[in-house]
């Protein structure tokens, strides 16, 4: 500790030498980062793709086996081919069972480990360790961060992050000597990220910009540069183009909605705006938040010359600015694969899609900030308001965590932020069906059918109905799934079920109307008897009553 701190003779300050204080900046990163996040270690799984990850699912529930790894590298359910993410869920079910906060506090130690390594990504680049610490602390600590770390299903996410940010770190390893070993050690890095999650084909690009600033391997460069960065990154732009095509691919659904190409287009200028409005004013987060192919015209034009605004300031001031340029197309380059062009969903916004675009504005602020206004004065103010907007984040963070707690405190606060939300009804349909609140779940089934009428939710509500013992509806609901989707088969063999079910309890009631009937008769009270024994031969069982008639008890 005494070699950590010396006294300037001089001023009589404390001072602590740049590498301590890089090391004082890990731990706090660190500690702050797990004592906001602590309380998903509490939480639930989610109702909303962690059935098909975790809970429901038979590969990941066997544990690690060989069927089990032959599986993940050969599958593309849940519309990826991400054979790490199935590895990495598999390894938590053989240490933590159905636990899910073992599977929590997992995504919680990857996005902490990503947050120290982009802290020591940009503080070696640019040896500025306080804006480099800004940046990793908006990165953890961001509201917006909590879907991926409070939500199993987005394994893929934390660590295709932490995949991605190594991979840049090995990146600049290899600039200071750029040798085959260090090379083939960032594509590895690169390939477990891709096989995380495919938004890992932006790193090439990223990369690039790197090399623009703040590494300036630009100005040091001979010849054609355009030629030598492209040969340099060759083998990272053909696996990007690899992981592409298998993701359209895995994402190809014959029965999924097609918007058009038109409204996917502004919904994509709308999107690219509200996550960067988003990042400045975290506000009313929620999840699963509908595609709108109906968007109204002053938002389209209000996105669309904000992004013109700002790409223009940029590009004039690249040369005294350029971690302005840097920042603002790394926002948009990791931010476009996510808007929907190419539609994969039917969802128009996703909080952990700025997980990794999130860090260029950072770096703009960051930079551009100190840059744009120079000066000792205002060099004081940024300290003090920086732990501020730190502050800030830490209780919206907190804050937002708690909200993931269970699938229904998850969908209530969807269905109050969001209108017509039929996919946050259907899902909190499902979750009240799973606690055994039939006629709740009912409610929201009726609710997500009026919105938009779909067999998944038809077949939903026949369940509940079915659960609740009203057959003859059950049947109907299951009739009117197969009739919307002939494929569907579970609705086949529920339906059938239900038939059995029905009859099974027709046979029961006429059973205990006819045995009720015989005690009557015994007691001399024909009235009853006979009443209960017409009853019997209304469900279908009439000798009851053809016996009272030929003795003279009934009429």
């Amino acid at each position: 500790m005494v070699q950590m701190l010396k006294r300037d003779a001089m001023s009589n300050k404390i001072i602590i030498n740049s590498g301590n204080r890089k090391f004082i900046i890990y731990i706090m990163l660190a500690v702050l980062t797990f004592a906001v996040f602590w309380q998903v270690h509490q939480h639930d799984f989610i109702n909303i793709d962690d059935d098909k990850y975790v809970t429901e699912n038979n590969h990941v529930r066997s544990g690690i086996t060989e069927e089990g790894v032959r599986w993940a590298f050969s599958t593309t359910f849940a519309q990826y081919w991400h054979p790490v993410t199935w590895l990495s869920l598999m390894l938590d079910y053989e240490l933590f069972g159905l636990h899910a906060g073992g599977y929590h506090v997992h995504n919680l130690f990857l996005h902490i480990l990503s947050t120290l390594l982009l802290f020591g990504l940009l503080s070696r680049m640019t040896g500025e360790i306080w804006k480099s610490a800004f940046v990793a602390a908006v990165f953890a600590l961001h509201p917006l961060r909590v879907e991926s770390v409070a939500w199993v299903a987005k394994r893929r996410d934390v660590l295709c992050i932490f995949f991605s940010i190594l991979t840049l770190c090995l990146y600049v390893w290899y600039t200071e000597k750029p040798v085959i070993r260090r090379y083939l050690f960032i594509l590895f890095s690169c390939i477990l990220a891709l096989m995380s999650k495919p938004m890992a084909v932006t790193l090439p690009l990223l990369m690039i910009l790197l090399d623009y600033w703040p590494l300036r391997r630009f100005e040091s460069s001979r010849g054609n540069w355009i030629l030598w960065q492209l040969l340099e990154k060759a083998a990272f732009f053909i696996l990007s183009g690899v992981f592409s095509i298998i993701t359209i691919y895995a994402h190809h659904d014959p029965l999924m909605r097609n918007f058009a190409l038109h409204s996917r287009l502004t919904n994509a200028i709308v999107s690219f705006v509200m996550y960067l409005e988003k990042t400045f004013w975290p506000d009313q987060l929620t999840v699963l938040q509908i595609f709108s192919d109906q968007l109204p015209l002053g938002q389209i034009l209000y996105s669309s010359s904000l992004i013109m605004i700002i790409s223009v300031f940029v590009l004039i001031t690249w040369k005294r600015y350029p971690y302005l340029l840097v920042g603002w197309f790394w926002y948009t380059i990791t931010i476009l694969p996510t808007l929907g062009i190419v539609q994969y969903g039917h969802l128009a916004l996703s909080d952990h899609h700025t997980y990794l675009p999130s860090i260029g504005i950072s770096i703009m602020l960051a930079w551009g900030i100190s840059g744009l206004f120079s000066g000792e004065g205002i060099r004081r103010v940024l300290v003090p308001a920086s732990m501020a907007v730190i502050g800030i984040l830490v209780v919206l963070t907190w804050q937002q965590s708690g909200y993931w707690k269970n699938s229904v405190e998850l969908l209530n606060r969807a269905c109050l932020l969001t209108k017509n939300n039929y996919v946050a009804h259907n899902n909190r349909g499902t979750a009240y069906a799973k606690h055994g609140h039939y006629k709740h779940a009912i409610e929201d089934f009726n609710e997500a059918i009026r919105l938009k009428p779909n067999a998944l939710y038809y077949y939903n509500r026949g369940r509940a109905n079915d659960d609740l013992g009203d057959y003859n509806r059950a049947i109907e609901d299951y009739t009117q799934t197969i009739q919307m989707e002939q494929k569907f088969y579970a609705a086949f063999n529920n339906r059938a079920t239900a038939y059995f079910r029905q009859t099974l309890s027709s046979l029961l009631m006429h059973d205990a109307y006819n045995n009720r009937a015989i005690i009557y008769f015994n007691q001399n009270n024909s009235e009853m008897g006979c009443r209960d024994a017409q009853k019997a031969c209304q469900l279908g069982n009439c000798k009851l009553l053809k016996f009272a008639k030929e003795k003279g008890y009934c009429r």
